[in-house]
């Protein structure tokens, strides 16, 4: 592919990392990357860089890591980009810059906008049992996630997609529409449509409390919720002060159940009854030490946990 427009690509995590290397194997000209700084990782603190800046370094592409680019973005309008790209980058971008390209900044955004504008959409829709959800390709504005929308395409959620699975194929799905749709836009082949603020939904950014898992609710709510935290930012739960994350799970329906209880071992799972059902958990890592399988966490600790509640 023969481009000479100028990108700029702005994103953080792995899941914009796999993006910008199919953009640049695809022939796109992009002339920068922008992600966060480097962070201080596992307990000796560590400054590591994000997997952007990690990829952006592997395919030679000068990289940026301003710590407030509402203060910091001359470097970046210097450059004169055709078109930004953006996805996931983890700050809010200021007016210089949305105003700065000949086409534009555009967003990818994991939902079918307007449903589940904000931080979380793909966890979101996995915790609020949705079977579809989506990929947006949207014009960037000032406010959050309301920008024209460009491109959507449909994908459907497995009822075994954790939000690592789902991000992976969200990802996937991102780039085959960028590729498609890029050069569209340096053609003016576009027709961006408003946003429908009526039919918006919001996907906040998650909390720490989101992270514990409570037993007394519907088996098939909780384990929407487990899933939609695998693997990242993770998910536990709590008997006798101690903590328990859960790293593989299912569920099964039952309506003979103890809601919120350890129940013990069956099989190649651990059960903890929830209503109207129990949680099969088959990986677990309880605190301070690695993850082990259901057997051995029972031959351990876990016959001591049997007919506890959780919490």
């Amino acid at each position: 592919m023969d481009n000479k427009e100028k990108i700029v690509f702005m994103g953080t995590p792995k899941f914009a990392s796999k993006i910008l290397e199919g953009l640049f194997n695809a022939g796109f000209n992009i002339v920068a990357v922008v992600c966060q700084p480097d962070k201080p990782v596992g307990r000796k603190k560590v400054l590591t860089a994000c997997d952007v800046k990690q990829k952006a370094i592997d395919l030679n592409i000068p990289v940026y890591t301003p710590n407030r680019i509402k203060k910091e973005f001359e470097d970046i309008v210097a450059l004169k980009p055709d078109l930004i790209v953006t996805s996931a980058y983890g700050q809010i971008i200021p007016k210089q810059i949305l105003d700065c390209p000949k086409y534009g900044c555009i967003n990818t955004h994991g939902s079918l906008l307007p449903k589940y504008r904000g931080a979380s959409p793909i966890q979101s829709a996995i915790m609020n049992g949705e079977t579809s959800t989506g990929m947006s390709i949207m014009f960037m504005n000032e406010k959050m996630d309301e920008g024209d929308i460009l491109y959507q395409r449909q994908i459907d959620i497995d009822i075994h997609d954790t939000s690592t699975t789902l991000f992976e194929k969200m990802s996937e799905l991102a780039l085959e529409m960028l590729i498609e749709f890029i050069p569209k836009i340096f053609k003016n082949d576009i027709c961006p449509i408003k946003q429908d603020d009526a039919l918006a939904t919001y996907a906040p950014m998650l909390n720490k409390d989101d992270e514990e898992i409570h037993f007394n609710d519907d088996v098939l709510k909780v384990y929407n919720h487990i899933r939609g935290l695998l693997d990242n930012p993770g998910c536990y739960f709590i008997v006798d002060n101690k903590r328990y994350r859960i790293e593989k799970a299912f569920f099964e329906y039952d309506d003979n159940t103890d809601s919120n209880t350890f129940i013990g071992i069956q099989d190649d799972y651990l059960r903890i009854d929830c209503v109207n059902g129990y949680i099969k958990i088959y990986d677990i890592k309880p605190e301070g030490k690695n993850v082990m399988n259901a057997k051995a966490f029972y031959n351990g600790v876990g016959r001591n946990l049997v007919g506890k509640k959780i919490g």
